[in-house]
């Protein structure tokens, strides 16, 4: 991969974080690279170890566990601020990479991370493939 590829990876990758909620899909993240969309997507997976579908859904769930625990929200209104678009989908992808529903860990009690500054809460919080939870799961306080 040359350097010019790896520097517009990024920026998309800044850029899916940055507009996790506005409708990305493949085809207009691998024009912002300045790629097809076959080549984009391999190139991404090498880069960064995921798919760029599984890269996105990360940052979207990272960001509903956010708006779940705040506890102000319906699970639907989380879903669609998020970006999501079908409920049933946000679900089941929520509940594979944290290992409970949306509703579950709206109910559940989260003071224990109240006085923690909000960059570590987002390292502990973040969600992990269920195949990757055993080894690199962050320890919870």
């Amino acid at each position: 991969m040359t350097l010019p590829d790896l520097v517009r990876l990024r920026q998309v990758r800044d850029l899916m974080d940055r507009d996790y909620a506005e409708p990305l899909d493949l085809a207009s993240l691998a024009q912002a690279a300045l790629m097809s969309s076959g080549h984009f997507s391999r190139s991404f997976r090498s880069a960064f170890g995921e798919t760029p579908y599984s890269y996105l859904m990360t940052r979207r769930i990272e960001r509903a566990k956010t708006l779940l625990r705040r506890g102000d929200m319906t699970v639907t209104e989380v879903c669609m601020a998020v970006g999501c678009t079908s409920l049933g989908s946000f679900s089941s992808r929520f509940t594979e990479l944290v290992g409970e529903t949306p509703s579950a860990y709206r109910a559940r009690g989260h003071e224990q991370g109240r006085g923690i500054p909000a960059c570590y809460v987002k390292i502990m919080t973040r969600p992990v493939r269920n195949r990757e939870a055993g080894s690199t799961a962050p320890p919870v306080p």
